[in-house]
């Protein structure tokens, strides 16, 4: 039986997530220096920021990993913080909910084997997935409330 990995070493841990959406690149940084780099995938409509649910984007700005779900659709999952406070202003300026349940997570469960054909598209609803094994990597080196910068 799969069991959740432990976090990884505390002097090792990120400080530091960047999204880089248009490279499809997430890097993992401690003090500056990069510790492990991942191709993602993007939500279906990737370009610009995620102003409403359901539009398929994934948000930029700044954020943070505020908590984790063990037990997700997709193998693991990290939460980014979004909708912010001024997400929120936007979305209700245009009468529009601003959505949630932006994660970083692995494939959908028992399907971790399509992840060589599904990583080669952007395919969720504006989360960020890679493979399974990179997600259990990611899991035990991002403590909750790591930074996370989103950029286009």
């Amino acid at each position: 039986m799969w069991r959740r990995p432990p976090p990884g070493p505390a002097d090792q841990p990120a400080d530091l997530i960047e999204v880089h959406k248009a490279a499809r690149r997430m890097v993992l940084s401690r003090a500056g220096l990069p510790l492990r780099e991942y191709r993602i995938a993007l939500g279906l409509d990737p370009v610009g920021h995620k102003r409403r649910e359901g539009d398929g984007r994934t948000p930029e700005g700044t954020y943070r990993v505020d908590w984790r779900n063990p037990r997700s659709r997709f193998h693991l999952s990290l939460h980014v913080s979004y909708p912010d406070d001024r997400d929120r202003e936007v979305a209700a300026a245009a009468g529009l909910d601003p959505g949630g349940d932006i994660m970083i997570h692995g494939q959908p469960n028992g399907r971790g084997w399509t992840a060589r054909w599904r990583q080669r598209r952007d395919w969720t609803v504006g989360c960020l997935a890679v493979t399974n094994r990179e997600m259990r990597d990611i899991w035990s080196l991002v403590p909750d409330g790591t930074p996370i910068v989103i950029r286009p």
